[in-house]
């Protein structure tokens, strides 16, 4: 399958930041990708960053509701940014998880409406470092697909991203043996979940992924791409770690 490289700019970025994703088109033009790239912006530039990659790298959101509307003060629907030219959204990030307090379930709903709206949904798991050095880190990540993806996930709709919360943002990596070694899990849990549409669904690496790591990672048997964080804010560094797919992917 070809990979996913998607940077995830988190709560950062103003009308500022936009040359930096025109800069970023300009480059794909002239050294075209081996993985598909996405740049999920927040919802105050999706709008905006649309109009200026005009369709050259699409443009994804960071979380939406459940629902399509209603009397949810702050809240934003999946309608809402595939009506901004949104393509994708990714639901039940850590951060989700950890500060909004956000369950399973509520993560299932959220990738069911952005099917609904038309988007496709990056779907977030993780252990915390409690958890793994409990020896519990393949019991919670099974725990949370079985819960969060919906059995009508398929690789056109959905994509999986797994990211130790203990990693993200830390510069700390797991080994590259312990990153096969979970992602194997997660691609057994998958089709366990999903039938045979699992063996198709998207993997993706993510946590303190850089330039530095990312052709290794990317090497590894069933990592079908990267989520990527501070890094993506660099035009530079996720260029790099764009070219950094293996040519025999």
């Amino acid at each position: 399958m070809r990979p996913l490289i998607a940077g995830n700019w988190k709560m950062n970025g103003t009308g500022e930041a936009l040359p930096r994703i025109a800069a970023l088109a300009e480059s794909l033009k002239a050294e075209p990708a081996r993985a598909d790239v996405l740049i999920c912006a927040p919802f105050t530039l999706v709008s905006r960053a649309v109009a200026t990659v005009a369709g050259r790298i699409p443009i994804g959101g960071q979380d939406c509701h459940p629902l399509p509307s209603g009397a949810f003060t702050g809240d934003i629907s999946a309608e809402m940014l595939q009506d901004a030219g949104a393509v994708s959204v990714i639901v039940g990030h850590s951060e989700r998880r950890q500060y909004h307090h956000e369950t399973d379930e509520l993560v299932a709903a959220k990738a069911e409406a952005a099917w609904r709206a038309g988007l496709t949904a990056i779907i977030c798991i993780g252990e915390t470092e409690a958890q793994r050095d409990a020896g519990h880190a393949d019991k919670v990540v099974r725990r949370q697909i079985m819960a969060s993806v919906p059995p009508a996930a398929r690789p056109a709709n959905t994509a999986i991203a797994y990211e130790p919360i203990w990693a993200i943002g830390t510069g700390r990596t797991p080994s590259l043996a312990d990153i096969a070694a979970m992602h194997a899990v997660i691609r057994n849990t998958v089709e366990n979940r999903c039938g045979g549409e699992g063996r198709g669904i998207r993997l993706l690496y993510g946590g303190s992924v850089n330039p530095a790591n990312a052709r290794d990672i990317l090497s590894l048997p069933d990592v079908d791409g990267a989520l990527v964080g501070g890094a993506s804010l660099k035009a530079e560094d996720f260029l790099a770690i764009i070219h950094a797919v293996p040519r025999d992917l």
